[in-house]
């Protein structure tokens, strides 16, 4: 950690200018207690219980990972009620619901370093996210930040609840048991939660402990996600169907360049049917009209003139940029340094392109704004910041802002920007007291986007009798930190991790082991992309590290495997290896093995490819991956093969580039992802060794690229260091 970042931490946890010491030890007020009627109780700010029903707060967002159904579980488990008994609630933001697992992880030491440094640095960390009251979801953060608080939650209910009826019935609370929602007399009496909400409310809150995993009834097996029956049938609602009576809809045209508006003339989308007007917002133009599509199409109509490029406008030049950033001056950090490297072969280069998020439902929100407040609904993973943002503009404070946080059909990292929202309410206020909705064009998300950004890395190694020795690895990427953290307004804390992440915490234990990380100066924003920055430095040293043992001539797994000293991970590899069965292969057919942790889960995988004569086809996918403990197989199953889809689909045929400084890709057809034809059957195995339970959103993708590039070699004998892989071969 830079001297500044420490002292800004250190300042948050001992009182400081800004916190006071009793403000940081105290815990935040209950967000339930104001709007509680008589008759009703809120135990905690996740639990809910009036005469009509029993409400979970879930306060995570749900962006198709199935979060919101595993935190009611997390709650149900310990409160003794069944999934289908519940309502579920994102609750209003607050920062009660601070997320502490992402507060941990943003000290940039690895997750195994469990020393004095590093847990003091979290201890920092934790505090200053506590003070700030920082609730975000990402960073595969949702399950460990939920998973004692919600837990707790629960119990504290459910024993509340018992205590409840035990000082009125007048017997001993230990005669006392739950089941299904009500709390049980010995002589067998149900007394439902909803009929005991009133005496719990005055009834001081228990402080019980927590089950044993091995008396879980809901979690550690497969249990329905709430969503998933609408979802099959079509009749989930997303934040695109929201309707107000009386709403406008919206479309805006913003700058391809991503640059300011120099001129523009509408009439001919004034004069179109159902255009209400057009509007100057920061950045571009707005239409207001009637439906979605005639908005869409007038302000594809719209006669814009747009300045040139905040950045270079063409695609040589970003990469040249890259290039040269491999200098003293613009080292980040050094984040390996493990031994003294020997004299090595002329370096090796590898790519990884600017990438799109592209989810399925485009980008919407519902603004209305009117005498001194803004009500907002759309989904969206920083619920907090976006309140204090919509209140900046609406010219309001930030608790008149109220924010109803909605499902979401994808984001993989876009919907932690306010982008989006930001044009919602500079249109809401020029139109005081009617609901905006506006709806993004697929095109003007893929325009605009703030993208993964490129990255190149140099690698150098050495062997000596049939073993890697030595492995340098440079990785050159614009700071994903910096670009968000600087959009928020917000300096960027000390080097940014994101560049190797995936990449310095190899578990490999090589004689000579550096890896450093080099900030390129901005070019084209970029933001947090599914699996960060792990899912092109985790391709890097996994590609790099390959060709080291084929040099070698060792075999790919096996050396992994020796050089391998974490326990974890080793296991982790050798599932895999069991799992594929590794090394009998027929001929034409190539396997690759990759490991790279992210996000404190180690995840290997294998993947299989064979030759035919309409190209590459892949044909099976292994991978294991430990994150402490599976609270439901079947959606880890999804996620982990989720993850490979995107990482496949990515690494084989999608990129983002620019000409005269816009960007070429504006729609799936141009930017595409791995089609059904293409999807191998995918095995998928759950392991329970490491010490502290993890999430699984995103620590699937990493593995794929390297492990599909590796098996590509295995089969045809070329070496691929540049995505996306189409560039150099046929897939079938």
């Amino acid at each position: 950690m830079r001297r500044r970042s420490f002292l800004i931490g250190a300042a948050a946890i001992t009182g400081g200018v800004a916190f006071g010491a009793y403000k940081l030890a105290r815990p935040h007020d209950n967000p339930l207690l104001a709007e509680l009627k008589p008759g009703e109780v809120a135990f905690t700010p996740y639990i809910k219980i009036t005469g009509q029903g029993i409400t979970l707060i879930t306060p995570h967002a749900e962006t198709g990972q199935g979060a919101q159904t595993m935190q009611a579980a997390l709650i149900a488990e310990e409160l003794d009620v069944e999934l289908d008994q519940v309502t579920l609630s994102f609750g209003a933001p607050d920062p009660a619901c601070y997320n502490t697992a992402l507060a941990s992880d943003a000290a940039p030491f690895a997750p195994f370093d469990t020393g004095l440094v590093a847990e003091a640095a979290r201890g920092v960390m934790g505090t200053a996210f506590k003070a700030l009251g920082v609730m975000v979801t990402g960073g595969s953060s949702s399950a460990p930040d939920s998973y004692v608080k919600l837990r707790h939650a629960g119990a504290v209910a459910r024993e509340t609840l018992k205590r409840a009826v035990a000082d009125e019935v007048g017997v001993d609370i230990a005669t006392l048991r739950t089941e299904g929602g009500a709390v049980i007399l010995p002589d067998g009496t149900r007394l439902p939660y909803t009929a005991l909400a009133g005496r719990a409310a005055s009834t001081p809150l228990a402080d019980p402990p927590l089950r044993d995993p091995s008396d879980w009834r809901i979690l550690g097996k497969p249990f329905p996600r709430h969503d998933t029956v609408p979802k099959s049938t079509g009749t989930q609602v997303y934040g695109i169907d929201q309707t107000l009576p009386g709403m406008l809809h919206a479309a805006i045209r913003l700058s391809p360049r991503r640059s300011v508006l120099e001129g523009y003339d509408a009439t001919a989308a004034r004069a179109m049917r159902g255009v209400e007007d057009v509007l100057e917002i920061p950045g571009g133009l707005a239409v207001l009209a009637d439906n979605t599509w005639r908005a869409f199409k007038a302000a594809e109509a719209l006669e814009v003139s747009w300045a040139p490029a905040p950045y270079p406008p063409e695609m040589d030049a970003h990469w040249q940029a890259v290039s040269e950033s491999f200098t003293d001056e613009r080292l980040d950090r050094r984040w390996r340094s493990d031994g003294t490297l020997p004299e090595m072969d002329e370096a090796l280069e590898y790519r990884a392109p600017y990438l799109a998020h592209a989810p399925l439902e485009p980008l919407s929100a519902m603004i209305r704004v009117d005498h001194g407040r803004a009500e907002v609904w759309a989904g969206h993973q920083m619920p907090r910041f976006a309140q204090d943002k919509i209140a900046e503009i609406a010219g309001c404070a930030p608790e008149d802002v109220t924010f109803h946080n909605q499902m979401t059909g994808g984001s993989f990292g876009h919907r932690l920007e306010l982008d989006f929202l930001k044009h919602a309410a500079e249109i809401a206020v020029q139109r005081p007291g009617t609901p905006i909705k506006l709806t993004y064009r697929r095109e003007e998300d893929f325009r605009t986007d703030y993208l993964r950004p490129l990255g190149m890395a140099r690698a150098q190694g050495a062997v000596e009798n049939g073993r890697v020795t030595a492995l340098s690895l440079d990785i050159a990427m614009p700071s994903t930190t910096a670009s968000q953290m600087g959009r928020l307004g917000q300096p960027a804390p000390g080097p940014d991790p994101q560049i190797v992440a995936g990449a310095w915490v190899m578990p490999y234990a090589i004689p000579a082991l550096h890896v450093r990380a080099f900030r390129v100066p901005e070019l084209a924003p970029v933001s947090s992309w599914r699996a960060v920055g792990a899912s092109s430095a985790g391709f890097f040293a996994e590609s790099a590290l390959d060709e080291l043992i084929h040099r070698a001539g060792a075999d790919p797994m096996e050396e992994r495997l020796r050089l391998c000293q974490s326990p974890v991970h080793r296991k982790t590899l050798e599932a895999v290896a069991e799992m594929s069965d590794w090394g009998t292969r027929a001929k034409g057919m190539g396997l690759g093995v990759a490991l790279v942790e992210s996000f404190g889960v180690p995840c290997a995988q294998v993947v299989e490819v064979m030759q035919t004569p309409e190209g590459l086809k892949i044909t099976r996918i292994w991978a294991a991956a430990d994150v402490g403990r599976v609270l439901d197989p079947v959606n880890f199953e999804a996620q982990v093969s989720g993850g490979i889809i995107w990482g496949l689909g990515h690494a084989m045929s999608a990129e983002v580039t620019f000409t005269d400084g816009a960007t070429e890709q504006e729609n799936y057809d141009t930017h595409p992802g791995m089609r059904l034809w293409q999807c191998p059957e995918i095995e998928v195995r759950g392991l329970h060794n490491g010490p502290t339970l993890r999430g699984i959103g995103e620590p699937g993708v990493p593995p794929a690229p390297p492990a599909l590039a590796n098996a590509i070699f295995a089969a045809t004998g070329q070496r691929l260091r540049e995505m996306p892989f189409s560039h150099h071969v046929d897939f079938a």
